[in-house]
């Protein structure tokens, strides 16, 4: 859907630049958008409940489909989630962008293609068949993408769904003109501040040695193998997990390229 023809809305980002979008003492205009996914992460802001309303003493929200049934197009900082999957995502986006000073992709799927890039596996006449059935030829569909792939984003907040603490952050930050930055060191960390025993140690495979953190190793904490929904740190990151599992713990490379690919972070048909 396109926003309607406004002489407010502007043409482009900023750069990153949100704290000059206001001025004057007025409220930060904010919407929240979904493309192709479950839209956990729009659902994670409503779980803010009562720190959500305290959020509206600093910011105007002003179009967000789950939350409200107002619309307005001339917005200060738009946070979307779900990936680019169809012409009709591609098309929202681009849209999204015009209509945003400040664009922030919000959750795997939005940051990293999410769950949607598993389609890859398959021909686009079988999963499309499997998914509408005897009317697969009426749905368009595309490879799935992370919207940095279709226009400038300027933020991006990983994770499925994203942490909807570091949310609250970001906006703060974003709000009072004070940097942001993700985590740049990996999951690992935060398991060893919570005293989270290595799930190799337990013969299980698990991707914190690659992963970016600030989730606070939430997965491991209770049990589960990290999947890197919060991508990978980097190459070097991904080069030296790959001599470890091969050298160290003599893992299936098989099974940890599936867990790297369920959340799209990457998609390389081997590790270094």
């Amino acid at each position: 859907m396109k926003p309607p023809e406004d002489p407010y809305c502007p043409v482009a980002g900023d750069g990153g630049r949100a704290a000059e979008a206001w001025n004057g003492g007025q409220k930060a205009r904010v919407a929240i958008f979904s493309l192709t996914g479950c839209e956990g992460c729009s659902l994670a802001i409503l779980e803010l409940e009562d720190t959500l309303l305290q959020i509206l003493d600093a910011v105007s929200i002003v179009n967000f489909r789950e939350g409200m049934s107002e619309r307005d197009w001339r917005i200060d900082i738009g946070f979307v989630d779900g990936a680019v999957s169809s012409p009709h995502d591609e098309e929202q986006i681009r849209a999204y962008r015009a209509c945003c000073r400040t664009l922030v992709a919000i959750g795997a799927c939005a940051c990293l293609g999410g769950v949607n890039t598993l389609k890859h596996e398959h021909l686009s006449s079988e999963y499309r068949r499997y998914v509408y059935g005897d009317r697969a030829t009426l749905f368009a569909t595309t490879d799935a993408r992370p919207i940095s792939a279709v226009v400038k984003v300027d933020y991006e907040l990983p994770g499925c769904p994203m942490v909807k603490e570091e949310f609250l952050r970001f906006l703060t930050c974003l709000i009072t003109g004070r940097p942001f930055r993700l985590p740049e060191y990996p999951v690992c960390v935060e398991c060893k501040r919570r005293g989270v025993l290595c799930l190799y140690e337990r013969g299980e495979i698990c991707l914190g040695p690659l992963t970016r953190a600030g989730c606070d190793a939430i997965c491991p904490y209770y049990g589960a193998k990290c999947e890197a929904c919060r991508g990978v740190l980097g190459d070097e990151s991904i080069r030296a997990f790959g001599r470890n599992i091969r050298e160290q713990y003599f893992v299936p490379i098989d099974d940890v390229l599936a867990s790297l690919r369920k959340y799209g972070a990457y998609q390389e048909g081997d590790l270094p």
